[in-house]
């Protein structure tokens, strides 16, 4: 018997049909279907992107503020026994500064992926559970959002004095294996903490569209998830 999208949305467990939203779909045509979870997608990227990429979005969430690498927090908790610790203070503020700065990028490339879904991609959203859509975005967006982040992450690190000895040290020690080769260079560190927590913030935001349709004014996910 072939099995339509809607009776996939039904039958799935993902993002549509889980156990605390059950849902009623028999009142919801299958192009509503797919236009419902392309505007859930799209509400989220807007919504993720709109939290992180303001002063404090990555600074003040402990969910995806981004600490210092291993090697500095070493480093700091020794020169702050010395009171010289307000250096790698100001630092870890201004990676998560860049950060913020970075995430406005991402909208436009989050948008574009939506758009561009397939059949297969939305399946694999609907059957692939709580981590399907940071997965869906991170397969269409994340090496053309690193190259978006990397240059605006760099121009902050470039700055500090800390950052230039920090990637001096760690490119000799990432060939001895101390340091892994992509925690080697400060920047490459950042851009991939500001993914994580993007890609996490997008999972999330789902989930509240999920809870609360009607707080996204849109009739048709009212209609899909209001029941």
């Amino acid at each position: 018997m072939r099995v339509t999208f809607v009776h996939a949305m039904a039958l799935c467990t993902g993002l549509l049909a889980v156990n605390a939203y059950a849902l009623d779909l028999s009142g919801i045509t299958q192009q509503e279907a797919g236009s419902g979870l392309k505007e859930t997608l799209t509400y989220a990227a807007s919504g993720a992107v709109s939290k992180l990429g303001t002063a404090g979005g990555f600074l003040n969430d402990s969910k995806v503020h981004i600490p210092l690498p291993d090697t500095l927090q070493t480093a700091k908790r020794a020169m702050s026994l010395m009171g010289k610790g307000q250096q790698f203070d100001d630092l870890e503020v201004g990676i998560n500064r860049a950060a913020e700065a970075a995430v406005p990028k991402a909208k436009q490339l989050l948008i574009n992926a939506v758009k561009g879904m397939s059949v297969q991609d939305a399946k694999g959203i609907l059957s692939g559970g709580d981590e399907a859509v940071t997965q869906f975005f991170r397969s269409k967006t994340e090496v053309s959002l690193t190259n978006e982040f990397l240059p605006i992450v760099k121009a902050t690190t470039d700055k500090s004095g800390l950052a230039k000895q920090y990637n001096n040290l760690a490119g000799q020690a990432s060939s001895f294996g101390v340091v892994k080769p992509e925690d080697a260079k400060l920047e490459n560190y950042v851009t991939k903490k500001a993914l994580d927590g993007l890609f996490l913030m997008l999972g999330e935001e789902e989930k509240a569209i999920r809870r609360d349709p009607v707080g996204t004014g849109s009739a048709l996910l009212k209609k899909i998830y209001g029941n």
